[in-house]
């Protein structure tokens, strides 16, 4: 039995990627969950109890867009009502797009930052009440080693992951003395399905047998030249739940390959 066992995380974008790794290291924990995000229904059923029966653990879906402030208001009061509290809240939900600043489309702008960081707000303004009145509560934020450095043609993107940086900061500050913490951990480069179809997508685009697009265009960045994994998110967030973890407030937790160290 771990100090998490029967506590409940709220982890938004969790059908696939590292919002699906974070549910899983947290169910196995002991943590019930609540997943979040698009994709075929009867998969996402199958991933739904799979973790029930892996882990044990109580695990139910709710299909808010992120992008809508009703919807994800109805999403945190469906993970109240059913577990009485949700404990740790994992914001997660992201999309991406490239392009220059003056061709970037403007519905693009608006979707990245109201799903990258507007919904990170309005899940912790929903729930930090109830953290409070229990008197503990793990806030985590998926921002990005974009979130610390620039890249061109990621404008809204970056724009978002600084701005869910300085969010974490001012989250931290405020809850400070109430058994809350809230970090954010910024990846690098981390092997997801999304990603491994941009390794086939660059492949096909330059011509480029798949390693080599790996090397040269994907991993160029990151010293290591290793991927990140779901795994090692999801550990960062255990540990970042724990009691060992409970005066860690307010950072930015690079797992990035050396990538910012440069």
């Amino acid at each position: 039995m771990t100090a998490l066992k029967g506590k409940t995380a709220l982890i938004t974008g969790s059908t696939s990627g590292i919002g699906l790794g974070v549910a899983n290291a947290l169910a196995a924990e002991g943590v019930n969950v609540v997943l979040n995000g698009f994709g075929d229904a009867n998969e996402i059923e199958k991933i739904r109890t799979a973790i029930e029966s892996t882990h044990n653990v109580r695990a139910i879906y709710h299909g808010a867009d992120m992008s809508k402030r009703e919807q994800i208001q109805d999403l945190c009061k469906v993970a109240t009502a059913t577990f009485g509290s949700v404990d740790i809240l994992v914001n997660n939900a992201g999309i991406q797009f490239v392009s220059p600043i003056d061709e970037f489309p403007d519905d693009k702008w608006d979707a990245i930052i109201a799903i990258n960081l507007s919904s990170a707000f309005h899940t912790t303004k929903a729930l930090l009440p109830g953290m409070r009145k229990s008197g503990w509560g793990r806030i985590i934020n998926i921002a990005s080693a974009h979130g610390l450095i620039a890249s061109p043609f990621k404008g809204a993107y970056v724009a978002a992951k600084h701005g869910i940086i300085g969010l974490t900061k001012t989250v931290a500050l405020e809850t400070a003395t109430d058994n809350i913490t809230c970090n954010a951990i910024c990846p690098g480069y981390v092997l997801t399905p999304l990603v491994e179809g941009q390794i086939k997508d660059q492949a096909k685009a330059h011509n480029l047998p798949e390693s080599e697009v790996v090397e040269k265009i994907m991993l160029a960045p990151q010293p290591t030249k290793k991927f990140i994994t779901v795994e090692d998110i999801g550990a960062l967030s255990v540990f970042l739940c724990s009691n060992a973890a409970q005066n860690m407030t307010g950072a930015s937790l690079p797992i990035d390959g050396a990538w910012t160290a440069r």
